[in-house]
């Protein structure tokens, strides 16, 4: 068995499909696209901050509002923070949820996840965004030991300040995880540079074509390789 205490995830293209998400928000996006653009542009500026910048120091939803409003509107002498952070919540976090009942996730994760806790192992998830409505939609709210949400934290991934943060959660070390995500970017790089085993989760119709970071993490398109990966 491989030698952790836990193993957590991402949530948004990890536990379900992605595209199937965006393709029912579609009619949303292209509502609210110069919303959405700004808010991306704030959250790439946020993600970019290092400490010393008064950015970091800052906390997070209203560092994120204040810096959307300006890219929105261009003016931050004229900006309303609280007002442009309610419509974040109002338009963003929420404005997905009449669609979300619907999306299904990966064939596997269930059982995956109940087999997992089986072996003794620990489970826990970190998102970029607020995860505990979107689990109880996918019927996942119970099984986890924690959930965390990175912007509580006040650093977006994949900054290394969220995975250690998991990683306590857990109660072990971070070398006693094995995070799981489908961003290189984002999941991998930021759980591999706090110190965590990593598992890449690609479509079938990329495995072959995807390479390990540094031959350390594992790649795999279903949800039982994962389980003989940990256990094996």
């Amino acid at each position: 068995m491989l030698e952790i205490d836990a193993v957590a995830f991402d949530l948004d293209g990890t536990l379900y499909p992605n595209y199937r998400f965006y393709l029912r928000i579609l009619p949303c996006v292209v509502k609210e696209r110069r919303l959405l653009r700004a808010f991306g542009k704030a959250r790439s500026i946020l993600r970019a901050t290092k400490v010393g910048d008064p950015l970091y120091e800052q906390e997070f939803y209203e560092a994120q509002a204040f810096l959307t409003a300006c890219i929105l509107d261009g003016e931050a002498a004229r900006v309303e923070t609280e007002a442009m952070r309610q419509k974040i919540e109002t338009r963003i976090y929420r404005g997905w949820e009449p669609v979300f009942k619907n999306i299904r996730l990966f064939p596997h994760v269930p059982e995956t996840l109940a087999a997992l806790k089986r072996q003794g192992l620990k489970l826990g998830l970190l998102s970029d965004f607020p995860p505990e409505r979107k689990l109880a939609f996918l019927g996942l709210s119970e099984i986890w030991d924690t959930v965390l949400c990175s912007e509580e934290i006040g650093r977006l991934k994949p900054d290394a300040k969220s995975f250690m943060a998991l990683a306590e959660e857990l109660g072990t070390t971070p070398g006693r995880v094995l995070y799981v995500g489908n961003s290189r970017r984002y999941d991998i790089a930021g759980a591999a540079h706090a110190g965590m085993k990593t598992a890449l989760k690609v479509p079938f119709f990329l495995q072959s074509f995807s390479k390990p970071i540094n031959n350390k993490n594992f790649i795999f398109c279903d949800y039982r390789y994962l389980f003989n990966y940990v256990v094996t």
